[in-house]
């Protein structure tokens, strides 16, 4: 947020909302968020097994429209954005000319000629200002719409039934990355059926005047299920359990979709030249033919835990690095995802350790996700 870097942290529409719940407040990408408002254990273990309810009004919001909107965006992406139908989603990314990773995206195409981008926090200027750039040449409009939306999300196995009683929309026929217009306790309301903690959920992209009263129907709804509002902290062990991977951990301009294990979300087939394209060949070829590292799960067999940037050993040699850890409520471990040798990747691979402060713990290589759902 270059306008807002050396200013005090923005704050969302339901700020003194959290902060009369008790919330422990963070600075997020320049925003004031919660990071937990009681334990991040019992907030984790609520998504789980029954509903949370999130802030998430720090995502950021672009509108393309026009009619080349569609071309534009494919383009700009490397994903094939022409093919998502009209309220459906996509999972996606914006890489640089070099093929480096400027931020995962999903594209929600709301209309025939309307789509909408949503940012990480983090780097939604970054992707604002390579989208208006990307746009010179193309029938379209790039509008910033990062003020007008707030985002909440209910998360977890309780949601549909707790949003089920505020709507008349059609959950049940509401996919999972798909997002329809309608009506949630009286909210004009985007809603769709996304999330980011493995669970089934839905974020509801609502404006902010109508923010306050969206979470306290939300709350009031879920309260005899045992919903929670829930923190950036347990977020965070919940996309890790879940193997989703997290800007800045995960992703970074230094690694390409292919080096991230996402190679899946570059389409080569579609029509028309893309920014990337050239490199993000090379990049497939050689993932192919010689992988370099590659993103595995760890768990511990101690109880120490390991953080971004330790390094991951065998045989006394260094053969990685995490880029996430954390206690992991659901395994009752520390867990881990961490790029390593090709070498070492496959799952049961022995004499992994990570080091810690100088101490070499052991390690078992695990397939990713950690966690995953019964449908």
């Amino acid at each position: 947020m270059s306008s807002t870097d050396s200013a005090a942290p923005r704050r969302t529409a339901l700020d003194a909302l959290h902060r009369s719940l008790g919330a422990t407040m963070t600075d997020f990408a320049g925003w004031d968020m919660p990071l937990r408002y009681g334990s991040e254990r019992d907030e984790h273990v609520a998504v789980r097994t029954r509903a949370g309810l999130f802030d998430l009004s720090h995502m950021g919001e672009i509108t393309v429209t026009g009619p080349r909107a569609a071309a534009l965006l494919d383009h700009a992406l490397v994903g094939n954005i022409s093919s998502v139908g009209v309220g459906r989603a996509r999972y996606t990314m914006i890489c640089r000319a070099d093929g480096g990773i400027l931020d995962d995206l999903i594209v929600y195409r709301l209309a025939e000629a309307e789509y909408m981008v949503v940012a990480n926090a983090s780097n939604a200027q970054v992707v604002l200002d390579a989208l208006v750039e990307r746009s010179a040449g193309f029938d379209a409009e790039v509008r910033d719409d990062r003020d007008a939306y707030a985002l909440i999300a209910v998360q977890g196995p309780e949601s549909p039934g707790i949003l089920a009683s505020l709507t008349d929309a059609d959950l049940d026929g509401l996919k999972y990355y798909a997002g329809l217009p309608g009506t949630v306790a009286g909210v004009p309301a985007l809603i769709a059926r996304t999330g980011y903690t493995g669970e089934d959920g839905f974020e509801l992209f609502v404006k902010p005047e109508h923010a306050v009263e969206l979470w306290q129907a939300l709350t009031k709804a879920g309260s005899p299920v045992g919903l929670v509002p829930c923190g950036l902290s347990c977020r965070d062990t919940l996309r890790l359990e879940a193997g989703m991977p997290l800007y800045g951990h995960e992703l970074t301009t230094s690694l390409t979709p292919f080096d991230a294990g996402l190679g899946r979300v570059v389409k080569f087939e579609k029509e028309g030249d893309f920014v990337g394209r050239a490199t993000l060949a090379e990049a497939a070829a050689r993932a192919e033919q010689n992988p370099p590292r590659v993103l595995v799960g760890l768990v511990a067999e101690g109880r120490r835990v390991p953080r971004a940037g330790y390094p991951v050993v065998a045989g006394g040699e260094v053969i990685g690095e995490v880029t996430s850890g954390a206690p992991s409520p659901t395994l009752g471990r520390p867990i881990a995802m961490a790029y390593v040798d090709a070498a070492h990747s496959a799952p049961g691979t022995a004499g992994v350790g990570v080091d810690i402060r100088g101490s070499h713990e052991p390690y078992e290589v695990v397939p990713l996700p950690f966690y995953k759902r019964r449908k």
